[in-house]
């Protein structure tokens, strides 16, 4: 019915402003939006929802506007992809030594630089090949949120890996008030970093579950969930093997006292034994909102937009601190 590249303009415009959106609904129907075929699946918004989903939650989406009491699930996954810009640039530094390409950083809002990073000396070559990895499936991340968005994608925000590391490792007291932390200057720094960032991510996509309606949406988020996890318990294994214990146990107790919560967070040993995997007696990980998750990334206890690795705050609608 509609050529996939006038549906593509028509589905970035959507994002843009109410009238636009309401022509396209109206004129592509839900009989039109199944005749564009699988080509255009995952190259936005739209592409991604059901086709039971009615016009409104359909531009809601689009939008990354919600309701005051729920963000919509645009809104969620711009606020994941802030998550996965910043884990993509921290392991693209540290395994390529150099960040994100220009290309898949741009969106809405203006975009910001990456203040830090650099190639990690690693030693142990397994630990070189699991950063590999995790550089590439987070690299692949960005990729899948910014296609599902399409132009409703937040540009990448200003990144700080650099000073953020050195804040957060006071914090933790894993150096005094005049040193600084470097987590590309060797392999323990990087997996100390790494793990600061999986166990938040894990418990992000968890805590975010909730707030998402479209199923396609929630299954890609579970699957994300998923590889984090798999990141979480390779860099705990690895910081295990290496007596790490100490170090990652003050990691720990900074990220509980910077969400303000219980104490959910888990270090990597208990009672003399490992702790590869942090879960509740059930058998269930932990959850962090995304005010929670602002908290741990912002380096502060308080309710606010902006600080730590996001010094001028995340993009998109989510952006406040709990």
């Amino acid at each position: 019915m509609f050529g996939k590249k006038l549906v593509v303009d028509m589905i970035g415009r959507s994002s843009q402003n109410q009238t636009d959106r309401r022509r396209f609904l109206r004129a592509a129907g839900a009989a039109g939006m199944g005749a564009v075929g699988a080509g255009v699946v995952g190259t936005s918004v739209m592409g991604a929802m059901s086709a039971s989903a009615d016009s409104a939650d359909i531009a809601d989406v689009a939008d990354g506007v919600g309701t005051a009491a729920a963000p919509s699930d645009g809104a969620v996954l711009n606020f994941a992809l802030n998550l996965e810009y910043l884990e993509a640039e921290f392991y693209s530094y540290a395994v390529h030594g150099h960040g994100l390409a220009d290309k898949l950083t741009s969106g809405l809002q203006t975009r910001g630089g990456v203040v830090g990073g650099k190639k990690v000396p690693f030693k142990t070559r397994r630990i070189a090949q699991y950063a590999a990895e995790i550089a590439g499936d987070e690299l692949a991340h960005v990729k899948f949120l910014r296609s599902a968005l399409g132009r409703s994608a937040v540009s990448r925000p200003q990144i700080d890996i650099k000073n953020s590391f050195t804040a957060a490792a006071r914090a933790a007291g894993l150096i005094s008030s005049t040193q600084t932390f470097d987590p590309f200057a060797n392999e323990d720094n990087f997996l100390l970093g790494a793990f600061l960032f999986e166990d938040v991510g894990v418990t992000a996509y968890k805590g975010a579950a909730p707030l998402i309606d479209n199923k396609a949406y929630l299954e890609a988020a579970a699957g994300i969930l998923a590889v984090e996890a798999y990141h979480a318990a390779t860099i705990r294994t690895s910081l295990y093997e290496k007596g790490l214990y100490q170090a990652a146990g003050k990691i720990s107790m900074a990220r509980d006292a910077l969400d303000g919560g219980k104490d959910g967070d888990q270090g990597i040993r208990w009672k003399g034994m490992a702790n590869i995997v942090p879960a509740a007696p059930t058998g269930i990980a932990y959850s962090r909102s995304p005010g929670k998750v602002l908290n741990v990334v912002y380096l502060n206890t308080k309710s606010v937009k902006k600080g730590g690795f996001f010094p001028n705050g995340v993009h998109g609608a989510v952006n406040t601190s709990a």
